[in-house]
Order: C-alpha cells, then sequence, then structure tokens
C-alpha cells in the first residue's frame, strides 16, 4: 500500500523532482565538489515520505543515472570519489524507499483504525431517516477536530406515539468525554421519547439519565458539565411545531408566513424562557412549558448548534443565519438548506472553526 500520497496538494508531488533537478544541475556547475548531493538525497527522502513506492523509485533512479552521467563527463568514473559517489546516491535511494514502506505500513494501520472509530461513531450517532411521514429531513456533522466525525454535538430524530421527536444538542467540552455524554443522551432520547407524554417529562428524563452518568466522573466535571439542548415535537395530524429550549439558540423558521401574518423568509423562534441547559437540575429552577408554534406545508425548521451561531469572520463578527440565509432562497428541500448554509459558514470564517456543527434540517412537504 502506498503512502496517502493524495492527501497532499498537488505542488507536492513536484518537489522532489525539483530537487533532484537542482542538484543534478548544481554538480554539472560544480563538478569538483558535488555540493549538490545533500538536495539528491533530500529529493529521495522526500520522496519516499510523500509519495507512492513507484515515484520513490523513479526518483532513486533518476538520480543515480544524473550522477552516472555527470561521472563519465567528468572523468571520474571507474575511481575511488567516483564508486563512493555513486554508492551515497544509491543508499539514499534505498534509504527513500526504506522510508516508504515505513510510512506505507503506518498508514494501512492508521486506515484499520479509523474503520473502527468511524463504525463506533456511526454507532453512537446514525443518520436520520430522510422522510418521517410529511417531513423531510436532512442532517449534517462538522467536527472541529481534524480525523474525528462526532464530538460534543448531537441530533437525533424519533417516531413516536406522541408524533415525530427531534432533539440537537451541545455538550460542554470535547474529547472522549463529551462523546461519552453525546452517547448517553442519545440513548436516553431514544428510549425517553417514547414513554414521556410531553416534552417537559422527556428533558427530565434526559436529566435523570445524565445525572446518574455524571456519578461515575470525577468531581470537576461534575460541576462544570452541561449540556444545552432543544427538543422539538410535531403532533400527528397538525401543522405545528413545539419547542422546549434547554439554554440552547433558537431554531429557524425558513419559508412562508402564517397567514395573515408577515415577515422575512428566515425568522430565528427564540423561546419566551430558554430554560436552564441539561445537567444543571439540581439548581431548583422549574423547567419553562413547551411553546407551539404554526408549521405550515413548505415550510423548513432549521435547528443548529453553537458552531454555527458563533462562528466568526476575520473581524470577529458572529454568523448570523437570518442574514446568511435570506438572500440564498428559497430552497427546495431541506438537503439545499444544509448545503447553503455550511458552505455560507465555511465563506464566513475563512478557514478552521473552533467548534464542531451539527445541523438538523427539517421540511413539512405538501404531499400526504
Amino acid at each position: 500500500m502506498a503512502p496517502r500520497s493524495v492527501q497532499w496538494p498537488p505542488y507536492v508531488r513536484v518537489a522532489p523532482w525539483l530537487l533532484t533537478v537542482g542538484g543534478l544541475v548544481w554538480n554539472a556547475l560544480d563538478p569538483a565538489d558535488y555540493w549538490g548531493d545533500p538536495m539528491l538525497a533530500a529529493a529521495a527522502v522526500l520522496a519516499g515520505a510523500l509519495l507512492a513506492l513507484r515515484d520513490t523509485v523513479a526518483v532513486a533512479v533518476a538520480n543515480l543515472l544524473g550522477i552516472l552521467l555527470l561521472s563519465t563527463q567528468d572523468g571520474s568514473i571507474g575511481t575511488g570519489a567516483g564508486y563512493l559517489e555513486l554508492a551515497s546516491t544509491a543508499f539514499a535511494g534505498l534509504l527513500g524507499i526504506g522510508v516508504n514502506r515505513v510510512v506505507a505500513r503506518h498508514g494501512r494501520r492508521l486506515e484499520r483504525v479509523r474503520s473502527v472509530a468511524e463504525a463506533a461513531q456511526r454507532a453512537v450517532l446514525p443518520e436520520p431517516p430522510a422522510r418521517v411521514g410529511r417531513l423531510s429531513v436532512a442532517a449534517c456533522y462538522r467536527a472541529a477536530q481534524d480525523e474525528a466525525l462526532i464530538g460534543g454535538d448531537a441530533y437525533a430524530l424519533q417516531v413516536t406515539p406522541y408524533g415525530v421527536r427531534g432533539l440537537i444538542a451541545d455538550v460542554r467540552g470535547k474529547g472522549l468525554h463529551a462523546v461519552g455524554a453525546v452517547s448517553v443522551l442519545l440513548g436516553a432520547f431514544r428510549e425517553g421519547s417514547h414513554r414521556a407524554p410531553e416534552l417537559t417529562a422527556l428533558a427530565d428524563a434526559l436529566e435523570d439519565s445524565l445525572l446518574r452518568e455524571s456519578e461515575r466522573m470525577s468531581e470537576e466535571l461534575r460541576l462544570e458539565g452541561f449540556i444545552t439542548a432543544l427538543l422539538v415535537e410535531f403532533p400527528p395530524g397538525e401543522e405545528s411545531v413545539r419547542t422546549l429550549d434547554c439554554g440552547h439558540p433558537g431554531p429557524y423558521l425558513l419559508g412562508p408566513c402564517p397567514p395573515g401574518e408577515a415577515g422575512p423568509p428566515v425568522r430565528r423562534l427564540d423561546a419566551a424562557d430558554p430554560g436552564l441547559p441539561l445537567g444543571m437540575g439540581g439548581l431548583g429552577v422549574a423547567r419553562p412549558a413547551p411553546e407551539s408554534r404554526p408549521f405550515p406545508a413548505g415550510c423548513t425548521l432549521l435547528l443548529v448548534t453553537d458552531g454555527v451561531t458563533e462562528a466568526r469572520d476575520a473581524a470577529g463578527e458572529f454568523y448570523d443565519p437570518v442574514l446568511g440565509l435570506a438572500p440564498l432562497g428559497p430552497f427546495a428541500g431541506p438537503g439545499e438548506v444544509l448545503d447553503a448554509l455550511v458552505a455560507d459558514v465555511g465563506r464566513w470564517t475563512g478557514g478552521p472553526r473552533d467548534d464542531d456543527m451539527a445541523v438538523l434540517a427539517i421540511t413539512r412537504r405538501a404531499d400526504g
């Protein structure tokens, strides 16, 4: 297996050849001292570390043939100095090939580890169904940590006797602790959403599960750990949505306003009382009641984490989905909304993000 050179920029493939040409030209201009030899050695090792095996061998052969030609021209071929020059060039080529094999072996090992990690991460955060009754669904996750598929954000959608229920949440912190909290939260949501008749009861069930899990954590994590969450419910037979905010950014509603109302094509549905995040029930603050809003056909409900709302541009300004998405619509479905949002956040930040970004978009279709 060759090293994963496809991950490098295109110019990397040319770099060893440039070093080879530069080293041979330098040796041709100064045949007495062969000052270009370090460049030839660097070309061989760099090819071994970054390129495929056949490219590494090609660079080594080109170096050796070039030195052989130059040695013939300057008359050093057949002498002790000429043999040493050829031997050192061949040794550099073999060293590059050895580096290539070591990198390839570690690459295969990394691929096996990644495949296991991806399977585990997909099991923790599976993709929601694309269609549930009259609802079309799309979701995406962009982890801030390199090589990770999930982190401290979560989303889920569940069909229950009380209608379709959804969740989006953001765990404080990152790393394995955050992934573990996500696993507990999603397991509790899948179980509790079928049993709790009201969203407040469902939030209490999630709180209880998290508190039981926190008993196994260190005191620091128990004191500082909490999860912001937003619960949504689409009652059967109604063109409405109920929301319960637990310290999470409010959802966004895209599409036409209800009859008799006027407003922008994208508007944020802030809760009258956002409530406390999950994991802070010990403060004794009562949980607010769910809020019901119209959700007619053609509308899309967009649930995001603070990786979206707290994305900053070069000037330090926060991204606003209302201002960002309004000129990009109308959208044909939730998938187009997600694609437009992710691309617009990428343009806004202009580089890597500091936080995970999870997005769940739900559209009510007009057909049955």
